[in-house]
């Protein structure tokens, strides 16, 4: 016994022994700073953001991914993983990467609100960038008064090519931040 265990540093190196059967695929956002903290929340109209989007394979071979970047309000609909139903409304942004098995991808996503309305009890996000990227918006919100504020959410939402279908698929993984327009 004192031998096998003595030599299994050395027959790991010439013997494959078989992997964990569990293949997954990960999603995350980080702040500024690459952390999960400081996340932008008060949201100023004209100020630039960043935020960092995040995927590791763990699926057992190189993959290629789409991550969709999506603006909502309070009440639009979010992907329901569960049924495997991704969020309904239209994507602003992507990224699209081929990911080796065991590795990781990650991109800085910079965003601005650059034209905001409001009217009585509502919110009107007009205008957005992402990566320098402007876009037409028509998104509104009603005032929360539970919390005290306008509330939107910057989403994104992992899709995988489907090699037998040809095609990406919604990948039951999403993400998102708050954001506060009050």
């Amino acid at each position: 016994v004192l031998i096998l265990i003595a030599a299994f540093p050395a027959l790991s190196m010439v013997v494959s022994f078989p992997k964990g059967s569990e293949r997954f695929s990960e999603l995350w956002v980080l702040g500024p700073n690459r952390r999960a903290e400081d996340y932008p929340f008060n949201v100023t109209i004209g100020e630039q953001y960043r935020v960092f989007v995040g995927v590791g394979n763990q699926m057992g071979s190189s993959m290629y991914y789409i991550v969709y970047v999506k603006f909502r309000n309070q009440i639009q609909p979010l992907p329901d993983a569960s049924s495997s139903k991704p969020s309904s409304l239209p994507p602003l942004y992507e990224f699209r990467a081929f990911v080796a098995d065991g590795a990781t991808w990650e991109s800085s996503v910079n965003f601005s609100i650059l034209k905001l309305s409001r009217l009585k009890g509502s919110c009107f996000v007009r205008r957005m960038s992402i990566n320098s990227v402007v876009f037409s918006l028509d998104s509104s919100s009603n005032w929360d008064s539970e919390r005290s504020g306008f509330y939107y959410q910057l989403f994104f939402e992992l899709w995988l090519y489907n090699t037998t279908s040809r095609s990406f698929q919604f990948h039951d993984r999403f993400v998102g931040i708050w954001l506060n327009m009050t």
